[in-house]
C-alpha cells in the first residue's frame, strides 16, 4: 500500500480513537446531567436513556467523519430531544398526540442549540425518591437514572443479582411514566421525607467508587467525584440541613486517606496502619469546618455521626493514638439509631481494641439473624480477625478462608492471605 494509503488509514484511526474518547468522557462527566434534562421534559426515565444511547451511537459514527463538535454535550442533547420528538410523533396519533408534541417542542425549545444545558439533577434525584416509589428501589434507580451505574454494579452494591436488579429498575421507571410523576425539587415540607433517600443514593454512589482505592478504574474514580459534585449540590441546595452537611464531611473525610491506602508496592494498607502524613489535610480541615457547621443546628442524624466517627479516627494524625473510647461511643450511638449489622461489625472491633477478642465476637451480629452477612465479605474479614486474636486459629482460617473467597481486590485479597498464613493451624 502507498504511504500516502497507510497516512490516511493512521489518520482515519485517530479520528475514531479521538471521537470515542471524547464520546466517553462526556458520558463520564454528563451522563446524568443530559439525562436529567430529557427525562424532565418527558417524565419517562427509560425514553430519556434510550434516546442518549442512540445520540452517543450517532456520535461515535458522526464525530470521525465530520469532527468532533465544539461543544459535544450540546450536540448530544440536539439528537437526543429530535429522536424523542420523533419517537413521539410515531407513536402518538390525534389532537392529544399533537398537544404533548407541541408541548414537548416548546420545553425543548427552552434550551436553544448550543447553549448551556441546565443541571437539573438534584430535581431527579427527588424524582427517584417520590413516595409512589418503593423504597428499597429508590437509591438503586438514582444509581442508574443519574450516575449511569448498569444493573449489574447496582445489584452487587445492594446485594442483589444483577436480572433482579435490572427487572425492579424496569418496572419502577415504568411506574414513573405511567403515573406521570413531576421532576422537580420538593416545595420545603415535602424535602424531609426525600432527603434520607437523596443521601444514601449520594452514599451509596461514593462508596462503589470508593471500592477502586487505586483510582485505577477511571470510571468509578469519576464516580466519587460524581457523588461529591452531587453532594455539595445538596448542600448548596439546603445549607441549613445538617444531614447534607454531614454526608460531605464524612466523603471528605474518607476520600481524604485514598493515597494511604496502598502503599508503593501497591498493598492494602488498613486504617489503623495507615501513614497519617499522607492523609490530604486540605480535605480533612473543610470535613471539620463541615461537621462543626452540622452540629451547630442540634439535631443529630446518621450521616453526621458517620462523620464524626471519621473524624475520630483523624485524631490519631493530631496526637499520635486511636482514640478508641470516643469511636466506640458514637458506634453505640449509631447503632442505636440505624440497627445496622454492618455498624455492629464495625463497633465489634472497636470494642476488641478496649476490651478484647471474646467481648467483640459477643457483639458481632448474629448470622443467623441476617442471612445477607453469609456473603458480606466484611463480616468474615472482621470475625477472623477476632477468631485469631482469640487464638482460635482453626476457626480463624475458616473464616479467613471465606472472607479471600468472596473479596473482590486482589490488593485485599492478598492482605488477607498474609493474615492467614501467620496462623498456627
Amino acid at each position: 500500500m502507498a504511504a500516502s494509503g497507510v497516512d490516511r488509514l493512521n489518520a482515519a484511526g485517530e479520528r475514531d480513537a479521538a471521537a470515542r474518547g471524547t464520546a466517553e468522557a462526556v458520558a463520564r462527566r454528563n451522563y446524568g446531567k443530559l439525562v436529567a434534562f430529557l427525562a424532565a421534559r418527558t417524565r419517562d426515565v427509560t425514553a430519556a436513556e434510550d434516546a442518549l444511547s442512540d445520540a452517543f451511537a450517532s456520535a461515535l459514527t458522526e464525530w470521525p467523519r465530520s469532527g468532533c463538535p465544539s461543544n459535544p454535550e450540546a450536540w448530544l442533547l440536539t439528537v437526543a430531544r429530535r429522536k424523542i420528538i420523533d419517537g413521539a410523533r410515531h407513536r402518538r396519533i390525534g389532537e392529544t398526540a399533537a398537544a404533548d408534541l407541541q408541548r414537548l417542542a416548546e420545553d425543548f425549545a427552552a434550551v436553544p442549540d448550543g447553549g448551556d444545558i441546565p443541571d437539573q439533577r438534584l430535581a431527579l434525584l427527588f424524582a427517584c425518591a417520590h413516595p409512589a416509589i418503593e423504597a428499597s428501589i429508590r437509591a438503586p434507580l438514582m444509581l442508574q437514572a443519574v450516575l449511569g451505574l448498569d444493573a449489574k454494579r447496582i445489584g452487587s452494591a445492594f446485594l442483589m443479582s444483577p436480572a433482579a436488579m435490572g427487572k425492579r429498575l424496569v418496572r419502577v421507571k415504568d411506574k414513573i411514566r405511567q403515573a406521570g410523576i413531576p421532576f422537580r425539587i420538593p416545595e420545603r415540607e415535602e424535602l424531609a421525607s426525600r432527603l434520607v433517600a437523596v443521601l444514601d443514593a449520594i452514599y451509596a454512589a461514593f462508596a462503589e467508587g470508593w471500592s477502586d482505592p487505586d483510582g485505577a478504574d477511571v470510571v468509578r474514580r469519576d464516580l466519587t467525584e460524581e457523588a461529591t459534585f452531587l453532594a455539595r449540590l445538596v448542600v448548596e441546595l439546603l445549607p441549613n440541613e445538617p444531614e447534607a452537611l454531614g454526608l460531605l464531611a464524612c466523603m471528605l473525610h474518607a476520600e481524604a486517606r485514598r493515597r494511604a491506602r496502598r502503599n508503593a508496592e501497591g498493598d492494602y494498607v488498613p486504617l489503623a496502619e495507615q501513614d497519617t502524613s499522607a492523609w490530604d489535610a486540605a480535605m480533612i480541615d473543610e470535613a471539620e469546618v463541615l461537621l462543626r457547621r452540622a452540629s451547630g443546628f442540634r439535631s443529630i442524624g446518621r450521616y453526621q455521626l458517620e462523620a464524626a466517627l471519621q473524624s475520630a479516627h483523624v485524631d490519631r494524625r493530631r496526637t499520635g493514638r486511636a482514640n478508641w473510647d470516643a469511636v466506640l461511643e458514637l458506634y453505640d450511638a449509631l447503632s442505636a439509631l440505624t440497627a445496622s449489622p454492618v455498624v455492629a461489625i464495625n463497633r465489634a472491633l472497636a470494642i476488641a481494641e478496649l476490651h478484647g477478642a471474646d467481648a467483640a465476637l459477643a457483639a458481632m451480629p448474629d448470622i443467623a439473624a441476617d442471612a445477607r452477612l453469609a456473603d458480606y465479605q466484611p463480616y468474615w474479614a472482621a470475625r477472623a480477625e477476632l477468631l485469631a486474636r482469640k487464638g482460635a486459629d482453626g476457626d480463624a482460617h475458616h473464616a479467613y478462608e471465606i472472607a479471600i473467597g468472596l473479596e473482590r481486590d486482589e490488593a485485599v485479597r492478598r492482605f488477607l492471605q498474609r493474615r492467614q498464613a501467620i496462623l498456627s493451624c
